[in-house]
């Protein structure tokens, strides 16, 4: 009855671990991340070409940088993938706490590499963003602290990870990075929703949030910016959003063809935040519309698997982390078409950036780990012993 329903067979002790993590993986999500990291590489083909030229250097020197840091990142989430959830627990509340501190040290030692946020520990050869590190790490804490807050004399989980929640918004702001901010927020919101929390606290809650918005607005010029060229009705064609803009625009249903893009010759931010904008140039609507579809099939297959979860931990955490890795790619978009205020932030899996696919394949490899399929561990075991 089990295999028929949920398409795999209770775990045997003696079977060895990859064949089991075979087995119970989500396959399709699987090879959605897969044929993801193969777009990005694609795009990165096109997209990064220019700023090696720009920067005199061989023309392919950041797609090999890519599929270096890329192959990092999928052997780090298989890894991940193949762990117990005690395991991701343990790993995630560690790898949030190292981020935590290396957010802390940002203000002093850290660089924005001309771009006004400073968000990197430059070490040369490479950079690092510990905001990109410290969202998983801090939706498998957040997860941990209100499951536990549901046991009978657990701990106030959700008052201590709201605190530390805004403690990781407040340093985030002085970067200042808004973008991961809301992203922080959002996350830790879903995860309190699903927790049970009352409607009321919730509105509460989005209203301090709104009020943030307008405090930034007033006292950060960086911020203020942004909100007004978003909400400006008219578009400045030299800058990021136009040139994306008219790229989208150019490329229609199908693209103007391989390599016959010209966005990527000049938007600075091409290979990263604005990789769909090459997409949409070159191969068209098509290859967005396939994009979205993988982070949708990622994100829905994932909560609908976390959905047959009784452990609270299991369901909390995941339920977070499907959320910021899909919010994020939605983000990303909405900025390239204008749909939101520029961000900042990465297409996970697609973007150039050793920290993003690195960050990205840690997410979704804890993800995986927690939506393998386990023996008990689904509300449908209760039913089925009650009969």
């Amino acid at each position: 009855m089990t295999e028929m329903v949920y398409g795999s067979m209770p775990s045997r002790v003696s079977e060895p671990v990859i064949p089991r993590w075979w087995r119970t993986i989500d396959k399709w999500s699987l090879t959605a991340i897969m044929v993801l990291f193969g777009i990005g590489l694609l795009l990165g083909l096109a997209a990064s070409v220019p700023l090696a030229t720009r920067n005199g250097l061989p023309d392919f020197y950041y797609v090999q940088r890519q599929a270096f840091f890329g192959t990092v990142g999928l052997v780090v989430m298989v890894g991940l993938s193949m762990l117990p959830p005690s395991a991701i627990r343990r790993l995630g509340t560690i790898g949030f706490a190292i981020s935590f501190v290396a957010l802390m040290l940002l203000p002093f030692i850290g660089t924005d590499f001309g771009k006004g946020a400073v968000r990197w520990f430059s070490f040369g050869f490479a950079s690092v963003q510990p905001s990109e590190f410290l969202k998983p790490g801090f939706m498998v804490l957040a997860g941990w602290l209100m499951a536990a807050s549901q046991d009978l004399n657990g701990p106030p989980g959700k008052s201590v990870s709201l605190v530390i929640a805004a403690a990781v918004v407040m340093l985030l702001a002085i970067q200042p990075d808004f973008g991961q901010s809301a992203l922080i927020l959002f996350g830790w919101g879903v995860i309190y929703f699903v927790a049970g929390a009352p409607m009321t606290l919730l509105a509460v809650i989005i209203g301090l949030v709104g009020f943030g918005g307008t405090v930034a607005y007033e006292s950060s010029e960086h911020f203020a910016r942004r909100i007004d060229g978003f909400l400006n009705p008219e578009i400045d064609p030299r800058s990021q959003i136009g040139y994306a803009t008219n790229a989208i625009q150019e490329g229609g249903f199908f693209g103007v063809g391989v390599g016959e893009g010209q966005v990527k010759w000049t938007l600075p931010d091409a290979h990263t935040d604005f990789i769909i904008a090459v997409a949409a140039e070159e191969y068209g609507l098509i290859l967005v519309l396939l994009i979205i579809a993988l982070y949708a099939t990622i994100v829905v297959r994932s909560l609908f698997r976390l959905m047959r979860e009784r452990d609270p931990f299991v369901r909390l955490a995941g339920t977070g982390l499907a959320c910021i890795f899909g919010v994020q790619a939605m983000i990303n978009m909405g900025v390239a078409v204008r749909l939101l205020p520029a961000k900042g932030m990465t297409l996970p899996f697609v973007s150039y950036g050793g920290s993003s696919v690195i960050a990205a394949g840690i997410t979704v490899g804890m993800l995986l780990a927690l939506t393998r399929t386990r023996p008990q561990g689904q509300m449908g075991d209760i039913l089925r012993r009650g009969r």
